[in-house]
Order: C-alpha cells, then structure tokens, then sequence
C-alpha cells in the first residue's frame, strides 16, 4: 500500500482572533443548504479553547491524529488520518488538537443559521458563540480581492 503525504502549502490559512494554537481556511458556504466546509489545523498535544459544537458535523482527518479532550483534560476520542465521522451536537464542552504530528480535519457544519459554535473560559461560561453569518463575515474578510 503506498503512503500518502499531505502537503498544505497552498491553503491560505487564518488565524481566529487571539487563539493561537490552530488555523482554519473556509473552504465554502451552502446558506441555503446550511452548510459551511471549513478546514481546521491544529497543533500537536496543545488543545483549543474549550468549546461545545451546536450543529450536526461531519469531519474527515485528511493528515496527524485528531484528537478531543473533555473539559477535565481526560482524552475523549483519537481519531486517525483516513477517519471519517457524524457528530450530533453536543450538550458538553470539549477541546481539540493534533496528536504527535499536529492534524489537518475537514469539518462539514450542518443544518443550522443559529449558533453553530459555543465557546467557554475556563469555568465554562460562554464567551463567545459563531454562526452562519460569522463564518460569512470571516470568508468575505479573508477573500477580498
């Protein structure tokens, strides 16, 4: 079987406000389907800001090992290259990153114009939340020509 190697020099990654340990690229947006593909990096064993996803996601591990950690740090789920999986919203804030090779995942955001994104400080109250028209805005910013 031949390895494959992902090479993601020609995704114009962005950086969302002061979180510095991930990059996304918004790949597209379906509003009338309600669905946005949104590419997402992150770096190895250094997990995002706790988060709660609030739509139905479809995600794809293009390259590394995905990986969740519940509020409490324990690791929820790994997940490696090649995984593809369904998740319903959830009622519980979790994080994300890449495992020793950091990770690149394809996230396919379903069904919603709501709140698509919950995030929390660290005593888990919401900070901040991102829906359809905010990941319009980011794409529209980040695609003027």
């Amino acid at each position: 079987m031949s390895n494959y190697l992902f090479n993601d020099k020609n995704i114009a990654w962005q950086q969302l406000g002061a979180f510095e340990n991930f990059r996304y690229s918004i790949l597209n947006i379906d509003k009338a389907n309600k669905i946005i593909d949104v590419i997402f990096r992150f770096e190895p064993h250094n997990p995002i800001v706790l988060h709660r996803h609030c739509a139905l996601n479809h995600t794809f591990v293009i390259h590394g090992e995905h990986r969740l950690h519940n509020a409490n740090g324990e690791l929820k789920a790994a997940r490696a290259v090649g995984s593809y999986t369904v998740s319903p919203p959830e009622p519980m804030p979790h994080r994300e990153c890449g495992g020793d090779e950091g990770a690149v995942v394809l996230f396919s955001i379903r069904g919603t114009e709501g709140v698509m994104y919950e995030i929390f400080d660290e005593e888990e109250n919401i900070i901040g939340t991102l829906g359809m028209q905010d990941f319009v805005d980011l794409y529209e910013m980040n695609n003027r020509t």
